[in-house]
């Protein structure tokens, strides 16, 4: 059977057979499921050096304020994280990470046409 590609993009490739994802290549033949993932960054310690930025500012603005823009820098680098979980009779393994939404559902929906279309 000739291989039948249904995403490729940079280093990441779906066909009827494989995927691959950087320098990792697994066998469709193994995977059992597929799903996405998402991981939302903690944000607790972004927050409270925030607020102790601004309580510190009460007294001494310069050094409150560099503290409280520092943490608003942070919490602003803070991105949602999306993997491609793979299930295979060996375990369940991330596959692919990345802060795209759209280009995570792509790979998902590519992995799930090339289980399908194995049969």
């Amino acid at each position: 059977m000739e291989e039948k590609t249904f995403f490729e993009y940079d280093d990441v490739k779906v066909t009827n057979s494989r995927f691959i994802s950087g320098h990792q290549t697994y066998a469709m033949s193994n995977v059992t499921s597929v799903k996405a993932f998402e991981e939302k960054p903690n944000r607790w310690r972004g927050i409270a050096a925030l607020l102790l930025g601004l309580i510190i500012a009460v007294n001494t603005v310069v050094v409150g304020l560099i503290i409280a823009v520092a943490a608003a820098f942070y919490l602003y680098q803070q991105k949602t994280m999306y993997h491609v979980m793979l299930a295979t009779a060996g375990g369940e393994t991330s596959a692919l990470r990345t802060h795209q939404k759209e280009y995570l559902s792509k790979v998902v929906s590519a992995l799930n046409e090339a289980i399908v279309h194995r049969g």
